[in-house]
């Protein structure tokens, strides 16, 4: 099993995230570069990413909730923005550390949420992508951080299911009509192979 390491700075922020979701009852899981520090090797990140299962109707009422966990919105706009892009933008005071909370709708990532499991890190209990899906989303982002990312769970998880990673990347690369994607998930994957 992998070491579980949550950066020092962000502990607090996923504590109050995660009672947040509770409170409402909203299906969620801690992604990005926090996922990646557990499931993976630590790494410095700004923020916490965060994929959560909420209809439209309840995003305004679940973003006033949030202010007695201690997050506020980031824009004036928040529920605008949020329609536009997906994604509910929102500080934690405390801290004054962001929180990207992107807004599931889509079957693959009701599928990921649903595959989520809980891992214990810095005193928490924090719901994960598995190590395969956390590879296909770092897979779809295809920064040269994400890539890195992807190494580094492969590393960390060697009983994972690679094979059924590379279909799914193989798939999306080809709905997308992005052969990048494709393309450089086998490249990592060889890198790995030659070592």
């Amino acid at each position: 099993m992998v070491k579980a390491a949550l950066p020092a700075p962000f502990r607090g922020v996923v504590r109050d995230l995660l009672a947040w979701f509770a409170a409402g009852g909203v299906p969620a899981m801690i992604v990005g570069g926090v996922a990646a520090s557990i499931l993976g090797r630590p790494r410095t990140t700004r923020d916490v990413d965060a994929c959560v299962r909420l209809p439209e109707g309840e995003w305004a009422a679940f973003l006033e909730a949030g202010r007695a966990h201690g997050f506020v919105p980031r824009r004036a706009d928040a529920l605008a923005f949020a329609r536009r892009s997906r994604v509910l933008l929102v500080r934690h005071e405390p801290t004054a550390i962001d929180a990207d909370l992107m807004l599931a709708e889509v079957p693959l990532e009701i599928e990921m949420l649903g595959r989520a499991v809980p891992r214990r890190a810095g005193g928490l209990r924090i719901p994960l992508p598995t190590p395969e899906d956390l590879v296909v989303m770092k897979a779809l982002a295809n920064r040269s951080h994400d890539l890195a990312d992807i190494e580094a769970v492969l590393d960390a998880n060697p009983k994972m299911d690679v094979a059924a990673a590379l279909r799914r990347v193989r798939a999306l690369s080809r709905s997308l009509e992005m052969p990048v994607i494709l393309r450089d998930f086998e490249s990592v994957l060889r890198k790995r192979r030659k070592r």
